[in-house]
Parts: C-alpha cells; sequence; structure tokens
C-alpha cells in the first residue's frame, strides 16, 4: 500500500491547479498574515483526518520548505498543523502496515 502511496512524484503532486491557486494566495502573507496563511492550508486540506495522502503530502512539503526550515516563516499555527500532519500521515502508515 506504502508504494501506492508514494507513487506520485512531489513535482506531480504539486502540479495541481487547486494546489498552485493556493501556493500563489500566500506568497508574500506569512509575514503580515500567518494565521491567514494557516487557515488557507487548512481550507485547502479540509479535516485533516479525511484528508487525502496526496493533500497532506504537498502541504507537509511545502511547510518543510527553506522558509520554514530557515525560521524565515514562524509562527505556532505552523507547528500545531506541521504535527497534526505529521501524526496523521504516521497513523496511516502504522495502520496500513
Amino acid at each position: 500500500m506504502d508504494d501506492l502511496i508514494e507513487a506520485k512524484s512531489m513535482k506531480q503532486l504539486v502540479n495541481n491547479p487547486e494546489w498552485q491557486g493556493v501556493r500563489k494566495s500566500l506568497l508574500g502573507q506569512w509575514k503580515s498574515n500567518p494565521v491567514w496563511c494557516c487557515l488557507k492550508l487548512k481550507h485547502y486540506l479540509g479535516p485533516v483526518q479525511t484528508a487525502s495522502d496526496d493533500k497532506l503530502r504537498i502541504v507537509m512539503n511545502y511547510l518543510t520548505g527553506s522558509g520554514f526550515r530557515s525560521g524565515t516563516i514562524k509562527h505556532s499555527c505552523i507547528t500545531v498543523l506541521r504535527a497534526q500532519i505529521s501524526a496523521e500521515r504516521k497513523k496511516r502508515k502504522f495502520k496500513n502496515k
């Protein structure tokens, strides 16, 4: 089952019109509106427990990008969202074994 989940490359996943629209709406917004940005990501995902594996991968990939890794972009809502996504992905991985 894991092979099916990871079968799509990240490049294929992010080349999605819905995601690209969300991503573009976030550009230049993180410093002044971090909570709004987190809400946009949450809206894109829907409930984490029922979000598709693809959406979880896309958002986690985004939230681990260089701006977030370097600390240039930081807020407690980012930490919470990353933790929720990480926990859900681990739960699914364990469930599928």
